[in-house]
């Protein structure tokens, strides 16, 4: 059993069973409504998911998919398109409570990845942000 939830912590839920896959997504609809590059999925089986607070709103961002978020802080929870992920729910790896515990097995879409996402590995790294260390 997985916890986790948005960020105001409006939006909370459960997901019961084991992990399908985790997987970082490099496509442009991903990006555009993350606001990020990688978004980072982890499906389960969509009968384990069960939201314990609040409402998701629902995003039909095309014919076969929803995409939860929470209406008040943003946060991306959610992705459901049955004809691609039959009975599977993909949730913002992010949101969860022990994200840790769940590491990416693969990036996918590469072929819409920002051209700097190649080399985004070698950029300096800060503990802290820069200055503020």
């Amino acid at each position: 059993m997985h916890e986790g939830g948005c960020h105001c912590r409006a939006i909370r839920y459960s997901i019961a069973g084991e992990m399908a896959h985790h997987a970082l997504c490099h496509c442009s609809d991903c990006r555009r409504c993350a606001g990020a590059t990688p978004v980072g999925w982890v499906a389960f089986k969509s009968e384990g998911l069960t939201v314990t607070c609040g409402s998701p709103k629902v995003y039909r961002s095309s014919e076969n998919v929803e995409r939860h978020f929470c209406a008040d802080c943003g946060t991306g929870l959610f992705y459901f398109n049955e004809p691609m992920l039959p009975g599977l729910v993909d949730i913002q790896s992010a949101t969860l409570d022990d994200a840790a515990h769940l590491a990416p097995q693969a990036h996918i879409m590469m072929a819409e990845a920002l051209p700097w996402q190649e080399t985004a590995g070698a950029l300096p790294k800060f503990q802290k942000f820069p200055g503020m260390e």
